[in-house]
Parts: structure tokens; C-alpha cells; sequence
């Protein structure tokens, strides 16, 4: 079995941490080196079809949450602290629920159980759009971009993903061919039945529409031990928006 691609920072108690959808390990480095100098051991992790892990047709929740304890065999982890945003709080929740041995505290930014309804499709449009062969740097992607995709910060997030696949030939790292295809999957659910009872703290931008206070009393039901935290000025993307803020946060309930 493939093991996921990660980076590696600092020494002590293990601590993954899970991008979002059509992320990578990278949009994390700058908070990973700030954890690391307070006693941790990150693992900055691309998920399966993201980042320089390796590629595959399957993809669920599932088999994102097994590419987890896989890594963590492989590297001797027989606990971690996990947290996830987005996807990637999808992947943390069906982990702690399904190997709950496994996570001694769980952090999920940005996410709720619950159904999503595909909402990507103007990125796979505009992406479906461009053609590499003719592109040969990221301002002209951008340029490209940006008559299907408005927002500047969304575009910067997706070209982030470009790389020389070789010399002269420009490719994004994420499997955009399956991910289109798995939109349903992206937006699924955990179990009707899953719980974690070990210590949980969800972290919600309080400019984003990914947990509504409605959504409460259902992640109580899986997470019985959860705070829920709101973080200040911050969108969808509140580790990037208000970084001080979700640090702070983040590392006391760590430390706590």
C-alpha cells in the first residue's frame, strides 16, 4: 500500500494535519513550523490525489481516513493529535470516529457533519478551460483564470497546485480528472451513527457559511466532548484569514 507524502517538523507529541479539498501539505507549512516550536512533531500530510502523494480512482472518506492509520503505521505513530480543514475535517472526523484509539485530541476547522451539495463546479469549469500546453507561467494561468474565476484569492489557492511536470510542460499536482467525478464524495457525510467521546474542538470562521449555529446539537451528537470556537474576521480559509487567532486557539486546547 502507497504511503502518503508528508513533511515532517520539529520533535515530540505527533500532530497531522489535513489540507482541504484541492489543497497540500504546503498551504500549512508557515502554522506547522509555529506548532513544531511548541513541543510537537507535525506531519503536514497530502491527502490521496492532492499534493505529491500518489494518485487513484477510489476515493472516500473511507479510504482518506484508512491512508491515515496506514501513514501513521508506517511511521511508528500509535497516537496523534489530529485536525483537519474542510475535506480534510471530513478525513479527521471519520478517523476519530472509526479508530478512535488512534487520536488522542481531534481538531476540525471549518467543517460540520453534514451533507455538502457539490459547490465546485465553476473551478472545474474554469480549470477544464485552460490549456498547459499553451500556458507557460503562473500569471498567464491567472490571466486565464480569471475569466471563469473572479476571485483572486481562489485562483491563487488553485495555482499554488502548478509544477513543472517536466521540462517545459506545466500540470497541476491534483488529480482534477477524478476529483470532478467525485464531487458527491467531497461533500458526503460521516456515519449517521459515529462517535469520538475524546476531546474535540471545532473552529469555525465567523465570516463562513460551513457551520451554522443549527448545526450544533449535531455535532454534539458525534462529538460529545466538542467546543465549539468561532475565530474573528475569517472566511472558509481561517487558518490563512486570522492565523494569530486560530494558532492561539488551536495550541490551548493542545495544551490543555
Amino acid at each position: 500500500m502507497e504511503v502518503l507524502h508528508s513533511k515532517i517538523l520539529g520533535q515530540g507529541q505527533p500532530f497531522i494535519i489535513l489540507h482541504g479539498f484541492l489543497g497540500m501539505s504546503d498551504n500549512w507549512k508557515t502554522l506547522g513550523s509555529k506548532y513544531s516550536e511548541n513541543g510537537l512533531e507535525v506531519h503536514l500530510v497530502d491527502q490521496r490525489n492532492h499534493g505529491k502523494s500518489f494518485h487513484a480512482a477510489e476515493f472516500n472518506y473511507d479510504l482518506l481516513s484508512d491512508d491515515v492509520i496506514n501513514y501513521m503505521d508506517h511511521h511508528n505513530i500509535e497516537t496523534a493529535y489530529i485536525m483537519g480543514h474542510s475535506m480534510g475535517g471530513k478525513t479527521a472526523m471519520q478517523l476519530a470516529t472509526s479508530h478512535p484509539e488512534r487520536v488522542s485530541k481531534l481538531i476540525v476547522a471549518d467543517i460540520a457533519p453534514k451533507f455538502y451539495p457539490p459547490h465546485h463546479d465553476f473551478i472545474f469549469n474554469g480549470l477544464s478551460k485552460l490549456d498547459l500546453d499553451k500556458i507557460s507561467d503562473r500569471r498567464e494561468a491567472d490571466d486565464e483564470l480569471s475569466k471563469y474565476i473572479k476571485d483572486k484569492g481562489i485562483r491563487q489557492f488553485l495555482l499554488k497546485n502548478l509544477y513543472w511536470a517536466e521540462k517545459g510542460k506545466l500540470d497541476f499536482r491534483f488529480n482534477h480528472k477524478v476529483l470532478e467525478n467525485r464531487m458527491e464524495d467531497i461533500g458526503e457525510n460521516i456515519y449517521p451513527n459515529a462517535v469520538f467521546n475524546g476531546p474535540t474542538l471545532f473552529l469555525r470562521g465567523d465570516r463562513s457559511e460551513y457551520i451554522q449555529t443549527n448545526d450544533f446539537m449535531e455535532i454534539k451528537k458525534h462529538f460529545p466532548n466538542a467546543d465549539i470556537e468561532t475565530i474573528d474576521n475569517a472566511g472558509h480559509w481561517l487558518h490563512a484569514e486570522n492565523p494569530k487567532q486560530f494558532f492561539e486557539k488551536s495550541l490551548k486546547f493542545l495544551n490543555s
